[in-house]
């Protein structure tokens, strides 16, 4: 797997914090994930095929398996073996999720939980067109993003070197919408990690159809 150099500073970022970011998400007060999970519950049958960009170590991807058949994907060899461990149901895929297709129509909802700051922002046009494509007419992307944003940038980020890069709230909704989605919700949610308080944009998005 031949990866760009700011797809392997995230590895290796992802690796290096394996033992300690699960306590760290834990930590997080006011995370939104689970509620938004459940809205998602509600809208998509049970036994429906969920695709989980970025799924680290498994505790997303295991709350989904609980209804829905999933696949998730990461590109950190360490998280994922913490993932195979926590989610046994799932099936995961090592690879870099900005790189990766999947035939037309194949999953009823794809999950991005804070992956796509990530990516390259001059991706994430071409991401949420793909993203879009895969899922089946009236599928749902469930997806946290930047509210402020900034241009691709390597910084420090809990001890290790961390690749980010984002635009804000009001472009990433009009992204998601040129892109074909019908914004479903789209709330900016403030909550406070260790290091003090954020807000991610959270979208749930439909292809028309």
């Amino acid at each position: 797997m031949t990866l760009a150099a700011h797809t392997r500073t995230v590895r290796a970022a992802y690796d290096a914090l394996a033992p300690t970011f699960g306590g760290w998400n834990a930590s997080i007060e006011g995370d939104p994930w689970e509620r938004f999970v459940s809205e998602l519950e509600k809208r998509v049958d049970d036994g429906a095929r969920v695709l989980d960009l970025g799924c680290g170590d498994g505790t997303k991807s295991r709350r989904l398996a609980e209804r829905f058949e999933v696949v998730g994907v990461d590109v950190s060899p360490e998280q994922l073996r913490l993932a195979r461990t926590a989610a046994p149901a799932v099936t995961f895929v090592e690879a870099d999720f900005s790189e990766l297709d999947f035939p037309a129509d194949t999953f009823d909802a794809v999950t991005a939980f804070y992956s796509i700051m990530h990516v390259p922002r001059d991706r994430d046009l071409e991401l949420f067109g793909k993203v879009l494509r895969w899922l089946k007419p009236g599928g749902l992307l469930l997806v946290s993003m930047s509210t402020i944003g900034g241009p691709d940038r390597t910084e420090n980020w809990l001890g290790v070197e961390m690749f980010f890069s984002g635009f804000d709230a009001e472009t990433n909704r009009r992204l998601a919408q040129e892109a074909g989605f019908e914004l479903l919700v789209d709330d900016v949610i403030r909550m406070t990690e260790p290091e003090g308080e954020t807000a991610f944009l959270w979208v749930l998005g439909q292809r028309p159809g």
